[in-house]
This record gives structure tokens, C-alpha cells and sequence, in this order.
């Protein structure tokens, strides 16, 4: 049974998602931050820096915003194009100038949010991208016909100019797809339409991003959410409108509890208390541990207390395996982004590599965000990149 529970108090909210009492995926909001992530904004472009080819953009936050040159340009199929290097910013961009853009990554302490002219606008069965020929679809979908099926059905209902992100929820679905691409171009051009002001020259947001909770359900469409906990009658009502008027969610059954603290069910604290452990135990006896750096996180695996049963490189295997699916596990669980390294035990053998590398594979199929396993480098650490799902979290 899947389930979220959703808890608020005074200025927190904590969002569990649990599969059979296990902590899926745990995010924390506060009052204090301001999830900007998503979010479409007029901006106004204040600095050039022609030496890293960038601009700093005012959208109207405490700090300016940064864009690089790639991302002012049209966006292009970086598999089979590339970008224009002798391009120089200057003759693209100027100061003054007004410009639509989107936050890739939200501000921290450090640096102001990083914002593209390249709009994803998510919806149910695919992501819309304005001003492009693009469509792609996930690789979760494996069957060749259905891949040709669907690019075939989103070509045909997208409106020219505009391309799209097919997702994995839109498998199997027809009427729900074309039914979708209206709404969500419908929501675009809203957007378009609000962004045209010649006479004002200040800097606006025109459209803010769902909130976890409702990115939860639309990412999670075809995952079957069963059952929404929570502890607060706003977000209770919140939720049985939001119900009422998405036919996919009528068999949620959404409870208001009364108990203040609805992370004490499964136990559910005492797992998220363990997501601040460096150090994560296996089951065999190995064990991983997780570092974070500014540039990267390292993950590395120790056989510890097991010493095997055959020879070496089967109980090193066994390691790697157990600890494969645990840092699937832990990348979702503490939704960990960026340039992620394993450092596995060595396996000299070819064929247990390749098994490792198709067993986090399939595992990271599980994952909701975007995931990239690049294999084993020649120093042999294995190297991959994850997309947050929430970005405050860096």
C-alpha cells in the first residue's frame, strides 16, 4: 500500500511517501524558504559577463538570477546538435533587456537561482517544451512500438512550434494524452498571454510551480497513491478540492487524523532519523558510506563484518550487489543530486561489472527524477548524475 503523509506544524511541513510502512521519500518545507524551482518569471537583464559568457537577470528576488549563453540560445537536441561556440553573449543579450525565463535551480547562500529561456512546463502524461520541434520519451517505456505509437500521437496534437517530454505515466493511454495537451498548452498560453506589458520594465513572476505535494501526485499518476494522511484541515480541504477536480485521483481516500504527529505511524521518525547517518549497515554485514562535497557526492563500499562463504570476488560481488540496490535506495531516500561517485569494491571480473551496472539501472528505475549512469570509469568508480526533485535541498 502506498501512502503520504503529510505533516504540518506551526512554520514545517514534512512529507513522507511509504510503500508497505518502508520511507520511500522524505521532504521538509519551511516557511522561511521559498521553493522557487519551476517557477516562470519576466526578467530584466542587469550585468553582462562576456568572460564566462553569462548574464546576471533580475526576477524581482533578493538576488539576481544567472543564465548562461546556452541557455539564452534555442534550445537544440544536444544528442545529435551542437551549440555554436563562437558565439559571442553580447550579440544575443543586452542590458535592459526583458526576458521570459524559468528557475533550473533554486538560490542558496552562496548564489542567486539559475534561470534558462528553455520552459518545461510538467502535466500528467508528458512535460511541454514551448519553442522547440523536440519530443523525446522516457526510457522507461522499452517497447519500440508503443515509443512509435506515442511520438506519432504527441506529434499529432501538439501545436506547431511546440515539442514535449513523453512520460512514463502516458504508456497504454490515448484520450488521456490528447485531453492532456490541450490543458497544458492551454496553461502556456495563459502564461504568454499574462507576460505581454510593453510599458512595464519591472521584473514578475507570471507562473509558480506546484507545490511537492501536487508534483507528488502528478509524477506518482500511475504509481496508485492510496491514501493521504494528514494532520492539518486547510491542506485536508486543500486536497479534497484538488480530488473533487482531477477524476485520476477519486480512489484516494484522504484522512484528516487528529493525532498531531502522524510520523509516528510505521515508526516512520525513527527511519527518517537515519537518512543523517553517513555511515548505512547491509544486510550481509557490508556497509556504504554517503559524503556530500560542494562538487559532488562520494559513495563508497566496504565489505566490513562479511567475509564470504566461496571465493573473493563472489563475496565482493555480493557486497557490490546489496550495496547497488541500498544506494538506489538512499539517492531517492535523501534525494541526493548532481555528480554522484561509487566507489565499489574491485571486481575483476567483466561480467560481474556489467551485472552491477545493469542492477543499478533497473534499480533507478524506480526513481521519479532523471537519472544518468555513465558505467565505470578507468579508475573504475562508477559515475552517474541524479536531478533533484526538491532543489532547496542543496
Amino acid at each position: 500500500m502506498t501512502e503520504l503523509l503529510i505533516q504540518t506544524n506551526k512554520e514545517q511541513r514534512k512529507i513522507a511517501l511509504v510503500e508497505n510502512a518502508k520511507l520511500l521519500e522524505y521532504y521538509e518545507e519551511n516557511d522561511t524558504i521559498q521553493r522557487k524551482e519551476g517557477n516562470i518569471y519576466i526578467g530584466i537583464i542587469k550585468d553582462i559577463i562576456k568572460g564566462m559568457q553569462s548574464a546576471f537577470v533580475d526576477i524581482g528576488t533578493e538576488k539576481n538570477s544567472f543564465i548562461h549563453l546556452k541557455d539564452i540560445l534555442p534550445k537544440i537536441d544536444e544528442k545529435t546538435e551542437k551549440y555554436d561556440e563562437t558565439i559571442d553573449i553580447s550579440d544575443v543579450a543586452k542590458a535592459g533587456q526583458k526576458i521570459l525565463v524559468q528557475v533550473k535551480k533554486d538560490s542558496n547562500e552562496k548564489k542567486g537561482a539559475r534561470v534558462s529561456t528553455h520552459i518545461n512546463l510538467p502535466s500528467k502524461y508528458l512535460v511541454l517544451l514551448p519553442n522547440t520541434n523536440i519530443i523525446t520519451i522516457s526510457q522507461k517505456i522499452a517497447d519500440k512500438k508503443e515509443q512509435e505509437r506515442l511520438v506519432k500521437l504527441v506529434k499529432e496534437n501538439l501545436t506547431e512550434g511546440n515539442g514535449a517530454i513523453i512520460r512514463t505515466s502516458a504508456e497504454g493511454k490515448q484520450q488521456e494524452i490528447i485531453e492532456d495537451i490541450k490543458n497544458v498548452e492551454k496553461k502556456w498560453n495563459s502564461i504568454i498571454q499574462t507576460s505581454v506589458k510593453p510599458n512595464s520594465n519591472k521584473a514578475k513572476l507570471l507562473y509558480k510551480s506546484e507545490d511537492i505535494v501536487e508534483k507528488m501526485l502528478i509524477d506518482l499518476t500511475d504509481k496508485s497513491i492510496e491514501k493521504i494522511i494528514v494532520n492539518n484541515k486547510e491542506e485536508f480541504q486543500k486536497l479534497t478540492k484538488l480530488k473533487e477536480e482531477n477524476n485520476e485521483y477519486k480512489n484516494i481516500e484522504i484522512e484528516l487524523s487528529n493525532n498531531q504527529n502522524i510520523l509516528e505511524i510505521y515508526e516512520i521518525e525513527k527511519q527518517i532519523e537515519k537518512l543523517e547517518n553517513r555511515k548505512i549497515w547491509l544486510k550481509c554485514g557490508g556497509f556504504i558510506t554517503i559524503d556530500k562535497t560542494e562538487a559532488l557526492t562520494a559513495i563508497d563500499v566496504n565489505t566490513g563484518k562479511y567475509t564470504g562463504k566461496q571465493n573473493l570476488e563472489q563475496t565482493v560481488f555480493k557486497v557490490n550487489k546489496e550495496a547497488t540496490i541500498e544506494i538506489a535506495k538512499q539517492l531517492r531516500l535523501r534525494d541526493i543530486g548532481g555528480i554522484i561517485i561509487i566507489d565499489y569494491i574491485d571486481m575483476k571480473e567483466q561480467e560481474n561489472k556489467d551485472e552491477i551496472e545493469k542492477i543499478l539501472k533497473e534499480e533507478l528505475k524506480k526513481d521519479r527524477t532523471k537519472t544518468q549512469v555513465e558505467g565505470f570509469t578507468k579508475l573504475d568508480l562508477m559515475e552517474l548524475t541524479r536531478k533533484h526533485i526538491c532543489s532547496h535541498k542543496d
